[in-house]
C-alpha cells in the first residue's frame, strides 16, 4: 500500500506542476497585463511595477521564479489586489465555497443514491421512470437556469432566504440546493446503471440460489461493486463542489473561490490565477487518491496496484 500511495502522490505532484506551468504560459500568451485597466498609471510607473514583480524578465526566467515560489509554498502577493497575498485570498474564499459545496455534495449523494437504487430494483416501473425523468431534467438544467428559478421561488415569492449575497447564516441553502439537485441527477443515473449491471452478474444469481435475502444480495454483495463507477465520478465532483462553481457564485453573488479564479484570469493576475488553478488541481489529486484507496478496499481484485 505504501508503494501505491507514493506512486499516486508522485503522479499527483507532476499533475499539479503541469497545471501551474500551463496556466502561467496561457496567461502569458494572452494579450494585456495586470495594469492595463488602471487609469492614470504612467509608463514609468508601469516599468517600475514590472521590475518589482519581475514582469520585465523573459518568460522562461519568470516561469522559473514562479515555480521557485511554489517550491517554497509561497505563491507571493496578488498582482491586482494590492497588499494581499494569494494564500490569504484563497484561505478566505475557500471556506465560503466549501460552506455551500459540502452540503451540495451531501444532498447529491443522499438524494441521488436512493433514487438510483430504487430505479434499479424496479426497472420499467413508475418509480424507475420518475427517477430517470428527474435525472434527465437535472442533467439538462444548467445552474444558470436552475439557480434563478430556485432564487425566485424560495427567495422572492416565499421570502425564506436572501436571493443574493453572503450575509446571513443560511445564505448557503439556495446555492447548495442548486448544485445538489444537478449533481444528484448524475449520481442517480450512475447508481442505477451500476446496480442494474451488477445485479445481472453470475455471483448475484449464485447468492440468490444459496438462499440469501434480497436485502443481503443488494447491500452486501451488489452495492459494493455497483458504486465503483459512482466513486470515479464523485472524486472530481467533490473537488469541484468544494472549490466553488463560478456560475452559481455569480447567480447568488457569493464571494467564493470560483469567482476569484475567473476574475484573476480576466485581470491577468498571474499569481492568483495560477495558485487557484493549482489549488483546484491539488483537490482533484487528493480526492482521486481517496477514491483509488476506497475502490481497492471495496474490490480486492483491483488491489493497490501502482499502474
Amino acid at each position: 500500500m505504501l508503494r501505491f500511495l507514493i506512486s499516486r502522490l508522485s503522479q499527483g505532484i507532476a499533475v499539479i506542476i503541469a497545471v501551474i506551468v500551463l496556466t502561467f504560459l496561457m496567461l502569458k500568451a494572452a494579450p494585456g497585463s495586470p495594469y492595463d485597466k488602471e487609469r492614470g498609471t504612467s509608463a514609468v510607473a508601469k516599468e517600475r511595477l514590472d521590475e518589482l514583480y519581475g514582469l520585465n524578465k523573459s518568460v522562461p526566467e519568470q516561469l522559473m521564479l514562479h515555480l521557485a515560489k511554489y517550491a517554497r509554498f509561497d505563491p507571493g502577493p496578488s498582482d491586482r489586489y494590492k497588499g494581499q497575498s494569494v494564500t490569504d485570498i484563497i484561505a478566505s474564499s475557500f471556506p465560503v465555497s466549501a460552506a455551500f459545496g459540502l452540503p451540495a455534495l451531501l444532498l447529491a449523494i443522499g438524494l441521488g443514491v436512493p433514487l438510483g437504487a430504487l430505479a434499479a430494483l424496479k426497472p420499467g416501473s413508475l418509480e424507475d421512470r420518475a427517477a430517470m425523468l428527474f435525472a434527465t431534467l437535472g442533467i439538462c438544467a444548467p445552474s444558470l437556469v436552475l439557480g434563478p428559478v430556485i432564487a425566485m421561488t424560495f427567495g422572492l415569492k416565499l421570502g425564506w432566504f436572501n436571493v443574493a449575497g453572503w450575509y446571513d447564516s443560511d445564505d448557503w441553502v439556495l446555492p447548495a440546493l442548486t448544485l445538489g439537485l444537478i449533481y444528484a441527477a448524475y449520481v442517480a443515473r450512475l447508481t442505477r446503471g451500476g446496480l442494474r449491471e451488477t445485479l445481472a452478474k453470475d455471483f448475484i444469481r449464485t447468492a440468490r440460489a444459496k438462499g440469501a435475502s434480497e436485502g443481503a444480495v443488494v447491500f452486501r454483495h451488489a452495492f459494493k461493486l455497483a458504486c465503483l463507477p459512482l466513486l470515479n465520478f464523485l472524486g472530481p465532483a467533490a473537488a469541484g463542489l468544494l472549490t466553488g462553481s463560478f456560475v452559481t457564485e455569480i447567480v447568488f453573488q457569493i464571494p467564493g473561490l470560483g469567482q476569484h479564479l475567473v476574475n484573476a484570469a480576466i485581470n491577468r493576475d498571474y499569481a492568483l490565477a495560477s495558485a487557484t488553478a493549482a489549488f483546484y488541481a491539488a483537490m482533484i489529486v487528493v480526492f482521486n487518491l481517496l477514491v483509488d484507496v476506497v475502490q481497492a478496499l471495496l474490490n480486492p481484485r483491483i488491489g493497490f496496484q501502482q499502474s
